[in-house]
């Protein structure tokens, strides 16, 4: 069973529904889609052959013996394959879900927030599939970096609007897609990407992000013959983190590790580590931690990977943080380039930024982990867009050279 909000949509202290009155009649048609739905079993049985036949689900876990091997041999490290899900990641998942509601509306146009671009390419790929109009908004610094995943936007059909306000990062998209939302609402549905924001999306992102633990539950169980000893998962929004920890939460036997976003390190303060460096807040919609001053003010975010860097985290991982049903820690840039590398050489993987946080995280508490245990980690999401990132992180002279000479012959 997943953990369920109140009426408020409240998890204990965080959550809720801070919005303009405005949005007011849109959210309540909302909510009473979204829990019709969930009371249809027609309605899931929809979602999980739309993802079958469309995306390819159940994604595999896969036995990591190399990774294992590097790290002392003690221990089992499977990984559960979300980079093989349609687009390259686990946000797919939540989006096709999504779809379905818009269709349920009788929508004609989405709108979504991207950082890494992940979620923008699904909610492209979603709206193409379903014949929908469709704008994504993305930070203009997150544009840059994650170029590629702009290409396949336009390339689906979407119109991507680079933002400029702030930061230029994920969560001035997301104010913008809020405005947008604000000006459009009779015809326009809000394909929020995490399990942030204001009731229902936390409840409704998780809702379809949890066919990732529900898998990985059947398939530990058929390969190994019982659940692992932990699960660990990077952590920005949380929709990754929420759709595998969920299933495992009444598991008590199960450790559950978020990891988030050292970047610099957490003695810099040029990081994105909610729980390590902010505190509790309301902003966005909704109460939760967040990246911010003793003032209140909002605070600078920085990690390598776009996809974590955001100030704000799910709103049922702060209520699982202060329970101590959830564990977190956070990787530092460099830890995670190292990561990245130690995967695609042992294992011939080649894993996002964001994903290889987890990786990260648990090649830092090794060490702690004893003999005979099972770890299963989310692979959240593949490399290709990061390639950039990747190898300007690696110092490839290979590389370096191809842009000089792509640059030169575009003066």
């Amino acid at each position: 069973m997943l953990l369920a909000p109140n009426t408020s949509g409240y998890y204990g202290d965080y959550g809720g529904k801070f919005i303009p009155e405005i949005l007011t009649t849109t959210f309540d048609e909302l909510i009473e889609a979204f829990q019709e739905a969930k009371a249809d079993p027609k309605f899931w049985e929809e979602y999980v052959n739309v993802m079958q036949s469309y995306s390819c689900r159940p994604t595999p876990l896969t036995n990591l013996y190399n990774f294992s091997d590097m790290l002392g041999g003690r221990f089992e490290i499977y990984c559960k394959r979300e980079d093989l899900n349609h687009t390259g990641a686990h946000k797919v998942n939540n989006v096709m879900g999504q779809g379905l509601l818009v269709k349920r509306m009788g929508k004609s146009r989405v709108i979504a927030e991207t950082g890494a671009g992940q979620h923008g390419v699904a909610t492209a790929t979603m709206a193409a599939r379903f014949g929908l109009d469709c704008v994504i908004y993305m930070g203009a610094l997150d544009v840059e970096r994650q170029r590629p995943n702009v290409f396949w936007m336009e390339q689906l059909g979407a119109e991507v609007i680079p933002v400029t306000d702030g930061t230029a990062t994920l969560k001035d998209a997301i104010n913008a897609a809020m405005r947008d939302w604000a000006e459009s609402m009779e015809n326009t549905h809000y394909v929020l990407g995490t399990t942030c924001g204001p009731h229902p999306f936390p409840e409704m992102v998780s809702y379809f992000q949890s066919l990732i633990g529900e898998e990985s539950k059947t398939q530990m169980l058929e390969k190994v013959g019982r659940l692992p000893d932990r699960v660990y998962a990077c952590v920005g929004g949380g929709s990754n983190a929420s759709g595998i920890f969920l299933p495992f939460i009444e598991d008590k036997e199960v450790s559950l590790v978020g990891v988030e976003a050292g970047g610099h390190g957490i003695e810099t303060g040029e990081h994105a580590a909610r729980f390590a460096g902010g505190s509790v807040g309301i902003a966005q919609g909704y109460k939760t931690y967040f990246f911010q001053n003793t003032e209140g003010q909002m605070q600078h975010t920085h990690s390598i990977a776009a996809g974590l860097d955001y100030i704000g985290v799910s709103p049922i991982l702060s209520h699982l943080h202060d329970q101590g049903r959830v564990r977190f820690c956070a990787s530092d840039d460099d830890s995670v380039i190292e990561a990245t590398k130690l995967l695609i050489r042992r294992e011939g993987i080649i894993p996002a930024l964001e994903s290889s946080h987890a990786f990260a995280g648990l090649i830092g508490e090794a060490d702690q982990i004893g003999d005979g245990e099972i770890i299963l980690v989310n692979l959240s999401g593949r490399g290709d867009k990061d390639i950039f990132n990747i190898a300007e992180a690696m110092q490839d002279e290979k590389w370096q050279q191809f842009i000089r000479e792509k640059a030169s012959l575009s003066l």
